[in-house]
């Protein structure tokens, strides 16, 4: 319950509402398996150099989105979260104004946190790479789990 407290009065900072009208540019749905990270990466840059992205946009996107996909794929469809074992992890790259916007979807409501990793642990850097090189990046708590986002300003 005190989780559920504090993510409330967290998630106003993360909260990320698109607007309805903005074109989703791709989407596609990963299977619950680690080996398909790889796959979500390069769909996330392709879309990013299909529609034109500034020059090391589709590089970041495909970094950030691979961090993200790991997470879900490692913290967000296990057993231990109570997300049923056929479910997947979808992606989705839309475009808001001049930002490209990578959503990952995964059936598990636990926030995501970022962690101080230090110097010898293998783990515990991804939501910081992500904030680091994102414009903005959040969660939002969604109907079926958690969304976890980034922006890129893809199109100055």
């Amino acid at each position: 319950m005190t989780e559920a407290v504090v993510a409330r009065t967290v998630l106003a900072e993360y909260r990320y509402t698109p607007d309805r009208l903005v074109p989703v540019l791709g989407e596609r749905r990963l299977p619950c398996d680690i080996r398909c990270v790889a796959s979500g990466r390069r769909f996330v840059r392709d879309v990013a150099v299909d529609w034109n992205a500034a020059a090391d946009v589709p590089e970041v996107a495909e970094l950030l989105a691979s961090e993200l996909i790991t997470n879900a794929l490692t913290h967000g469809t296990t057993a231990a979260t109570g997300a049923p074992a056929a479910s997947t992890v979808r992606v989705t790259v839309s475009r808001e104004k001049d930002l490209l916007v990578v959503d990952v979807h995964d059936p598990c409501p636990t926030l995501p946190r970022l962690r101080r990793a230090g110097t010898l642990d293998a783990f515990g850097r991804g939501l910081a790479i992500v904030q680091t090189f994102s414009h903005h990046w959040g969660w939002a708590l969604t109907p079926y789990g958690k969304s976890v986002w980034f922006q890129l300003l893809a199109w100055p």
